[in-house]
């Protein structure tokens, strides 16, 4: 999907299809091809979908939160002139979406959450004293996945890359301490927004009990569940996941 990139100014991002407009946020350790099915089907079936690259390595270390995210993801919506967007996050994309939602919420019609930080996560946590071995980081990495085979070379040499990089894995600790400082679940009683919660039964970075409670936190949110699937649904099962969605959309004619 590279080769799709779009460079504007600050912006970096891939855009397709026409319609009601869908921006994707990726996680923390996530890129845009993790959403490549989600892009190429909803692309293809009345939508115009965006995926921005988070300038997660980019902002200044003291910067580099939860809050300057949305920002940013206001910055992006205002170049795109969008003023109103259906927003999907996996991981740390969803907690972005919250965020600006919160912030946001005449601007946003409609929440998709996917493994979302926000409430409760297991992050890579003691990744960072045995970042320089491969074998370590492509274990905790396939662990993410039901499916380790999901976690391809690409994947795991991307995230190795990553964590051994000083100036990245610094902002990677930086957001994840501002993941746990930004919780929302005060506030997520406050946002009416139609939200459609879509989790992994083997998700053990932020597991199921998570999703239950986005479900009872949110005051208009749908539930669904994705059989032996881990931390990213539109990964390892993309079908059922667009499925999932689709119908959800249609239903709230979205």
């Amino acid at each position: 999907m590279s080769n799709q990139l779009i460079t504007e100014g600050k912006f970096s991002y891939i855009e397709a299809g026409e319609g009601q407009p869908i921006i994707v946020l990726h996680g923390l350790m996530g890129t845009l091809s993790n959403f490549e099915g989600v892009f190429n089907y909803f692309s293809q079936n009345g939508y115009k979908v965006l995926i921005p690259e988070l300038p997660i390595y980019t902002l200044p270390i003291l910067k580099t939160n939860v809050k300057n995210l949305s920002k940013f993801l206001k910055e992006f919506m205002k170049f795109k002139k969008i003023d109103n967007v259906i927003l999907l996050g996996n991981s740390l994309g969803g907690h972005v979406g919250l965020y600006f939602t919160k912030m946001n919420l005449k601007n946003v019609s409609g929440l998709v959450l996917a493994g979302s930080s926000g409430l409760y996560e297991k992050s890579m946590g003691d990744t960072y004293p045995k970042r320089g071995d491969y074998e370590y980081i492509k274990a905790k990495t396939q662990n993410v996945f039901f499916r380790p085979e999901v976690a391809t070379k690409e994947v795991i040499d991307e995230i190795y890359a990553a964590v051994n990089d000083r100036h990245r894995a610094i902002r990677i600790l930086a957001i994840a301490k501002s993941a746990i400082r930004h919780n929302m679940a005060k506030d997520l009683p406050k946002m009416d927004t139609p939200a459609c919660v879509i989790w992994g039964k083997q998700d053990t970075v932020t597991p199921p009990e998570v999703a239950i409670d986005f479900a009872k936190l949110l005051p208009d949110a749908d539930l669904f569940w994705m059989d032996e699937c881990g931390h990213a649904p539109m990964m390892e099962l993309p079908d059922d996941f667009n499925h999932i969605l689709h119908n959800w959309l249609k239903k709230r004619k979205l």
